[in-house]
């Protein structure tokens, strides 16, 4: 750990002691609440029983699988829009109708054509992640340095080839930020739906653990997702930077 993690560690520790004495000072009753010490005691619990483990399980199934399914779908018709001008025009007020829709207002038509389960989550979870890499997939197609675009017309490369050989090795770091992106959308969606109808998953617990009036385990399971997305990005942060080096992440404010 660097000097400058272990600073940032500093205000958050800071906080959860001062809540922590203030909780057991005031002998803190909440169906909302629960002290840090009875949070961490919970997650333990948790993982003991392998409640946790198992909803983790569903719940990474769901977004994985979405996010595979969104990101495949958004490439493919990324690279379609930015290598076809023409193509783009006529789909562009398409996507910008559907593009809007919450992800979560499909709930209703999803329950009823899939019922409760894994195929529902997974539908919505990758309607969420087709939006950016579509976006971004698009606008990087169009950036790729017209030099390059005129050396696979001079090497008359078929269209599938300019593609597999010239527009994606060209557009990857972008598309990769994009991917970075909807697989951060996928948790969430996948978490929200379980909260809000899917009876499975991280999601599913939180309610499950609100309607025993237990906090504690409430809160735990929030910790708990917020460990697994902290643990997702640092994971896809170090592969763009072996994928496309340092200067890779510099571009993704760019």
């Amino acid at each position: 750990m660097t000097a400058n993690s272990a600073k940032a560690l500093v205000l958050p520790l800071a906080v959860l002691v001062a809540f922590e004495i203030w909780a057991r000072a005031t002998h803190l009753q909440s169906d909302s609440l629960a002290p840090p010490s009875e949070i961490v005691m919970a997650l333990f619990g948790a993982f003991a029983d392998l409640s946790i483990l198992a909803a983790t399980r569903d719940t990474l199934f769901s977004a994985f699988a979405g996010l595979a399914i969104g990101t495949t779908i958004g490439l493919a018709f990324g690279i379609a829009f930015g290598i076809s001008d023409t193509l783009d025009r006529l789909m562009e007020v398409t996507v910008e109708a559907i593009r809007p829709i919450p992800s979560i207002a499909l709930l209703p038509i999803a329950l009823i054509a899939l019922g409760f389960g894994y195929r529902m989550e997974i539908v919505i979870v990758a309607f969420a992640c087709v939006w950016p890499v579509l976006i971004l997939s698009r606008a990087a197609v169009r950036s790729i340095e017209p030099r390059l675009m005129e050396v696979a017309r001079a090497l008359r490369l078929p269209p599938a080839q300019r593609v597999w050989k010239i527009i994606i090795p060209a557009a990857l770091p972008r598309i990769f930020v994009a991917f970075r992106l909807s697989a951060g959308i996928a948790l969430i969606v996948a978490v929200t739906v379980e909260i809000a109808i899917n009876p499975l998953g991280l999601g599913a617990g939180i309610m499950l653990a609100q309607q025993a009036l237990r906090p504690d385990l409430m809160l735990a399971y929030l910790v708990w997702i917020g460990v697994i997305g902290y643990a997702l990005n640092i994971l896809l942060v170090v592969a763009q930077i072996r994928l496309f080096g340092r200067a890779a992440l510099s571009g993704d404010s760019a």
